[in-house]
């Protein structure tokens, strides 16, 4: 078979790409695992850097939660009592708001009935974690 001067030179440039892709591809490989060792690296010390020994993260009960940032146990421990007050019987905590530092709970609002007042403040008491309450709760004026 014969070939022609332009079939030769487009096999000769074919032939030619084909080691500069396996290169490509090679290279491309080899940054991968850089970046995936790189990234596996990362994630360790940032398990390090939080304390994690390999175990799997486990949840603490509410507002007992000692690890965290003050402002983080706080948040925590506002919504452990906001969960209780909504799930204590006869209490319409719906006009209630939450506050908590450093374990001192502050209960602001309103509420339809007297006897309410004092459910609040006992409801919220019962939450590990919590210190002390200042009750601001009030009785809602009728319409």
């Amino acid at each position: 078979m014969k070939q022609t001067a332009s079939a030769v030179r487009m096999s000769r440039s074919v032939s030619s790409e084909v080691p500069l892709l396996s290169d490509k591809v090679h290279a491309m490989k080899t940054r991968f695992s850089v970046l995936m060792v790189g990234a596996a690296l990362v994630t360790m010390s940032i398990g390090a850097a939080n304390g994690a020994e390999g175990d799997s993260p486990s949840t603490p009960a509410a507002g007992t939660s000692t690890e965290g940032t003050p402002k983080q146990q706080d948040h925590a421990l506002a919504k452990s009592v906001r969960h209780a007050l909504t799930k204590t019987k006869g209490l319409t905590s719906s006009g209630i708001t939450v506050l908590a530092k450093n374990g001192v709970v502050t209960l602001n609002g309103t509420v339809p009935e007297q006897g309410q007042i004092a459910l609040a403040g006992n409801s919220a008491q019962s939450v590990a974690g919590v210190t002390s309450v200042k009750n601001n709760v009030e009785l809602a004026e009728k319409n």
